[in-house]
Parts: structure tokens; C-alpha cells; sequence
């Protein structure tokens, strides 16, 4: 069963890595960018079952994390897409149990990191294990935020809806250039470095759409209807 799972989770990974690249190259709340959206959530969500069903087959619980946090984001944005503002509904509060136990399992593996002679665990060094523990705490800390409040409205609903995504999409990028780099790309492109632009690019377009959106009168650009979803944002 292995080899038909790895040939469909690597099927996904890259249909969701095209898909992601258009959705962020048309205009948003055209049809075309949510055609390639919603590809992009089926790919990344398809592509998050294959590597957690691999993990588990490998007994690399690290990448369950991974792909349980991907599904996740990719998900819960999608949600915030859908939904009308101040809406949320019972299954808020157990996805909030995802980002809880993935952000503190990454802080206590990234301390137990700092304690070894590798500076590393699982094969991963500390930094990174206590960088995604950190925005799992923050994305948790964002549905308590919305829970209590009783829903997210305007700007902070497509504000949740961007960061998700693009951080999704950051995870699907920097696993296929930097963590299997090795494995597609020639040594001399690995070698030039190159491959960090593509893997980091989401993080790059995410800080630039929640800087425009909070601070650059976005919203009243982007506006969503409350009647709407986040598909219809206009720039």
C-alpha cells in the first residue's frame, strides 16, 4: 500500500503547489482565482492525509504533526472562507485541540533539542521545532480569540482566511524545495541556494497581504459581504 499512497501524496503535493501558485497570481475574487483556490484546498488536503498515512507507516510521528497541521490550516481557512461573519459551530472547538498539542509538543522537543549535543531531534534542528510550535500556539491563541468572541468579522475574518492559507501553502513549498531538494533537483541548483526563493515565497506574500489588509485601507478594498465569502475579496 505504500508506494500507491507516496505516488498519490506526491501527485497532490505538486497539483497543490501549481494550483497555489495561480490562486496567488489572479486577481483575487475572480472566478478563476477561486476555481484555482478550491484545487488548491483539495490538493493540500489530499496531500495532508497521504504524508500523515506514510508517517504513520514509517513511525515518523514528527511528519504526522506535519501533515495534521496542514490539513488543519488548509481546512480552517477554508471554513473562514465559507462562513458569514461571527459564525463558528462545535468543530472550532475540537480543531482547536490540534494547533494546542502540535505547539507544545514542537516547544517541548525544541527545548530537548537545545539539551543535545546535535542541536537537533528527529533530525530537526531546535529553531525550527520551536519556530512551528510557536505559530501553533499563535493559531491556537487565534481560535480561543474567536471562540470567546463569538465569531471573526471583516478585516480579521480575511486576515485568518490569508495567514492560514499561506502558511499551508508555505509548508507544501518548503517541503518539496528544501526537504526533497536532494531528491528532484540537480547539486549544483541546491548548491546556488536558488531553491530557498520558491520555499519561502508564501511567507514573503503572506506578510504582504496581512500588512495590506491591516494597514494599507485593504479592507475597504477587499471588502467581504457578510452575506458572502472570502472568495469574492477584490483587489
Amino acid at each position: 500500500m505504500r508506494l500507491p499512497i507516496l505516488v498519490f501524496h506526491i501527485a497532490a503535493g505538486i497539483v497543490g503547489i501549481l494550483s497555489g501558485t495561480v490562486a496567488l497570481s489572479f486577481r483575487k475574487g475572480s472566478p478563476r482565482h477561486a476555481l484555482a483556490g478550491k484545487i488548491f484546498v483539495i490538493a493540500m488536503l489530499t496531500m495532508a492525509v497521504g504524508a500523515v498515512c506514510l508517517a504513520f507507516m514509517k513511525d515518523d510521528y514528527n511528519n504526522v504533526g506535519g501533515g495534521v497541521l496542514t490539513f488543519y490550516l488548509v481546512g480552517t481557512a477554508w471554513l473562514t472562507a465559507r462562513r458569514r461573519d461571527g459564525e463558528t459551530s462545535s468543530f472550532d472547538w475540537a480543531a482547536l485541540l490540534i494547533p494546542l498539542a502540535i505547539g507544545i509538543g514542537g516547544w517541548i522537543n525544541g527545548v530537548e533539542a537545545l539539551h543535545r549535543p546535535t542541536g537537533s531531534k528527529y533530525g530537526v534542528p531546535a529553531g525550527m521545532h520551536l519556530f512551528m510550535g510557536s505559530v501553533c500556539l499563535l493559531a491556537a491563541a487565534g481560535d480561543i480569540r474567536m471562540l470567546v468572541r463569538g465569531g471573526v468579522f471583516g478585516a480579521q475574518r480575511i486576515l485568518r482566511h490569508l495567514w492560514r492559507m499561506c502558511f499551508g501553502f508555505f509548508i507544501a513549498t518548503g517541503s518539496f524545495f528544501l526537504g526533497q531538494a536532494d531528491k528532484v533537483f540537480p547539486e549544483w541548483v541546491i548548491k546556488t541556494n536558488v531553491l530557498f526563493i520558491p520555499a519561502i515565497l508564501p511567507l514573503i506574500l503572506l506578510i504582504f497581504w496581512m500588512v495590506r489588509v491591516r494597514f494599507a485601507d485593504a479592507y475597504q478594498k477587499m471588502s467581504t459581504p457578510r452575506s458572502g465569502n472570502a472568495y469574492s475579496l477584490r483587489t
